[in-house]
């Protein structure tokens, strides 16, 4: 971007009421313009193949899509729009999967106005925006890149069904939610199980409760 131009942000998020709360945020800054609104995922990438876009502020957990794949497919599409995670999970839930998949930074819905729209401007610079606790993380990740916990084995979707799993969801609630067969979940669960070798649901929850995973 030049210099002076301004920041041309595409919200995506399930709840009206967080769009309308970012766009209400954002309406009097001097270098930030929200151009649109998404719900879910595809609406997202139909959104940023129609209109000129430099971020996109994206939730994870979105209805349609898991908001990781979104953030690969958009980066596979257009590989200069930054995106920015601005979600309601934790940062140790999800903001390194984030990173890995493409994403230029990470924000909890918890943090301050003025973190959001600093966050903007430092990636619409070129850079990344993480936290100082998930600096240390990813520190701590790049020294101990062969000693992960099990549950850093799991793949996105794997994990996204282990935490829906570890929340009390049934496999036909959780296909149903995804969009996916209760074939298909019954094989994320089989996998998961194997890979961290747990026998049973009330381990993986036990696991997932015992990591802060889930609360």
């Amino acid at each position: 971007m030049t210099q002076n131009a301004r920041i041309k942000l595409l919200i995506v998020d399930p709840h009206p009421v967080v769009r309308a709360g970012i766009r209400f945020f954002l309406q009097d800054s001097k270098n930030c313009t929200v151009i649109g609104e998404a719900l879910n995922g595809q609406d997202a990438i139909r959104l940023a193949r129609q209109i000129e876009v430099n971020i996109i502020l994206i939730e994870i957990a979105l209805h349609d899509r898991n908001g990781i794949d979104v953030i690969k497919q958009i980066k596979r599409e257009f590989p200069e729009i930054a995106l920015i995670v601005f979600s309601s999970h934790r940062e140790d839930q999800y903001a390194i999967r984030a990173l890995k998949a493409g994403a230029s930074g990470f924000l909890s819905k918890h943090c301050e106005q003025l973190e959001l729209l600093t966050a903007i401007e430092q990636v619409a610079s070129g850079l990344k925006f993480v936290s100082p606790e998930l600096a240390q993380e990813l520190a701590n990740n790049l020294n101990n890149e062969h000693a992960s916990e099990p549950h850093k084995l799991l793949s996105d979707r794997e994990y996204q069904t282990m935490m829906m799993i570890a929340s009390g969801k049934s496999v036909s609630d959780i296909a149903r939610e995804l969009s996916l067969s209760v074939k298909t979940i019954s094989e994320y669960r089989a996998r998961i199980l194997i890979k961290m070798k747990l026998r049973h649901n009330a381990e993986l929850t036990h696991y997932a409760i015992k990591n802060e995973l889930v609360e």
